[in-house]
């Protein structure tokens, strides 16, 4: 399998589907929001139980000391803000907060390095996680930087489910926010997943100064890929102090429900995630989320190193909205 960038990302796939073109997209995006609710909602209903959201928890497996520049990331060894790097955690603990989240509720368990690529050695210590996570019955993901296709074919033979490597914005916007690697690095990541036959797990994040055509120009490439994302977390940007884009406003939450809501119809059998930036938004927004298509979360205290609402605040949302956690 093979991805290259298109300069128009928004040009559908000729001999095989239609994807939605970015002005399509944008155009959905901003329809009264009554609309597009419900536009959203009789997508969802056609392809999951909209009562049902999917749990996921996160664990930084190693922390900080990234060679990347990402503008919104924490663990930039190119920023100050107060991310020690740290080693490769050891197997067991690994597995005891597996155990912890499945116990808790979890279905899948989401495992991330800072590195821009993984070495060779420590690859296979991530492999040796994957394949104890599996063995607690869990699904597993993991986001490891950028991939070479025979990397990809060892996470699979060590039972890896789903593999986590974001677009983050649009093709156009994103050198604004990244300037160590270029856009087609992360296509070319994908179709090494892909090519291997692991899941795909891949979406953006709102907030870091695009407009609402960066916007659609992020769900129109990730519509584009063929086959579309099983995961597309939705990410809202918390802005970390030290970071380039520590002073970025937060996302008004009707500006980011719309975008949940243009990711659901543009992929209507994805599962659409509330990722990242989840703790700022109050439960009337989560429930907005929700009725827009969102149908996943992650679940616990940390995000890698941001900070995530209170299991506790979950459990009491999910009874309050009546949902229940997909089996």
């Amino acid at each position: 399998m093979s991805l290259t960038l298109d300069p128009s990302p928004a040009v559908p796939h000729a001999a095989t589907r239609q994807s939605p073109t970015r002005a399509a997209i944008a155009a959905t995006m901003a329809l009264p929001l009554p609309e597009l609710i419900f536009r959203a909602q009789s997508v969802h209903r056609a392809h999951f139980n909209p009562t049902e959201v999917q749990i996921s928890t996160l664990l930084s497996i190693k922390t900080g000391g990234c060679p990347e520049d990402c503008g919104y990331c924490p663990q930039s060894a190119s920023y100050d803000a107060g991310v020690p790097a740290s080693k490769l955690m050891d197997l067991e603990p690994v597995l005891d907060a597996a155990r912890r989240a499945r116990d808790a509720g979890a279905q899948r368990f989401c495992m991330g390095a800072a590195w821009r690529s993984p070495k060779d050695h420590d690859l296979d210590r991530v492999a040796a996680m994957v394949e104890g996570v599996k063995a607690l019955g869990m699904e597993t993901c993991v986001t490891l930087g950028m991939l070479r296709p025979d990397q990809a074919a060892r996470l699979k033979s060590a039972g890896l489910d789903y593999y986590n490597h974001n677009l983050d914005t649009s093709p156009e916007f994103y050198g604004r926010v990244i300037t160590t690697r270029i856009y087609q690095d992360r296509l070319d990541t994908l179709a090494a997943v892909r090519d291997a036959g692991i899941s795909v797990c891949c979406g953006g994040i709102i907030g870091m100064g695009e407009d609402l055509d960066d916007r659609a120009g992020l769900l129109a490439t990730l519509a584009d890929l063929d086959p579309q994302p099983e995961s597309v977390p939705i990410n809202a940007l918390v802005a970390v102090r030290g970071t380039r884009l520590g002073d970025s406003a937060p996302i008004d939450p009707i500006e980011f429900v719309r975008t949940i809501a243009a990711a659901r119809i543009a992929m209507p059998k994805s599962t659409v995630r509330l990722s990242a930036g989840r703790e700022a938004l109050s439960d009337e927004a989560q429930a907005l989320c929700f009725l827009a298509g969102a149908n996943s979360i992650f679940y616990g205290d940390t995000l890698l190193t941001t900070s995530n609402p209170a299991v506790a605040r979950d459990n009491a949302l999910f009874e309050k909205l009546g949902m229940t956690r997909r089996a």
